[in-house]
């Protein structure tokens, strides 16, 4: 794809205000709190921000990352999301352009940025955001890629792998290896890529996990009995997936051709 500066910006500033959107989110959802009212406010003194304090990332850093008015720290994570938020934006221009799919990737890589950051600090994975995830996935497919019995074989696929997971490892060690969220979490990721960019999802988070679990453990900062946030694997395993799944698949396929 040719680079074109101002679709570059333009999808540069979407990304950053997006990704304030999807702070408020992160924050309010686990909370059971309107995304829309009241407006924003220092989570420590309640002081309502004024807009020149809401300013994706240069708000942060013009106030050292602490509250204009009580001068405690706000959370990096603000930042950290709009950031990470406009990357991806941007991956996903330059992989899709401006067709269809790059409008229904966005919506997936909004919902993986909200799930990875919530499934972090509160170990949840909302239904707000996989159930209605689900629906979308399988309605968006009936009009573009990867197409309707694809999605609803990754739906399907999706969830059932990870419920017979769990269910064996709960009746072999009588301990709950996983929540039903994540099962819903990866059905969702299946409705959206289809089944084949679903699979790839699972082998690569189970991957990730695998590393993040013997880095725990080596560290001294976790056991073999220690819980770790799967939907944070498996969001970041969707979205290597949903940018670069095919070109990952075709090679894989090719080493046996």
């Amino acid at each position: 794809m040719t680079a074109d500066p101002p679709a570059i910006v333009i999808v540069t500033f979407l990304g950053l205000a997006i990704g304030s959107f999807l702070n408020v989110c992160i924050h309010r959802i686990p909370r059971r709190q309107s995304l829309l009212s009241p407006p924003s406010r220092c989570p420590h003194c309640r002081n309502e921000l004024r807009w020149a304090d809401n300013i994706p990332v240069v708000s942060y850093l013009v106030l050292g990352g602490r509250c204009r008015k009580c001068r405690k720290p706000i959370s990096a994570r603000y930042p950290v999301v709009e950031l990470m938020t406009m990357g991806l934006f941007l991956l996903h221009y330059s992989v899709f352009d401006w067709t269809p799919l790059l409008a229904v990737r966005l919506l997936f890589a909004c919902a993986m940025v909200a799930l990875f950051a919530i499934d972090l600090e509160h170990q949840i994975l909302p239904d707000v955001i996989t159930l209605p995830g689900i629906v979308a996935g399988l309605v968006f497919s009936l009009f573009l890629p990867p197409g309707a019995v694809s999605a609803l074989l990754g739906a399907v696929a999706g969830g059932g792998v990870l419920f017979l997971i769990a269910e064996a490892w709960s009746r072999l060690r009588n301990v709950e290896a996983m929540g039903f969220g994540d099962v819903k979490m990866l059905a969702m990721i299946g409705a959206f890529l289809g089944v084949r960019l679903m699979l790839l999802t699972f082998v690569l988070s189970s991957f990730i996990g695998g590393l993040a679990g013997g880095v725990l453990i080596l560290s001294g900062r976790g056991t073999m009995a220690s819980k770790v946030p799967f939907g944070t694997f498996l969001a970041a395993a969707a979205l290597i997936a949903s940018l670069y799944g095919d070109g990952i698949v075709n090679w894989y396929l090719g080493l046996y051709t």
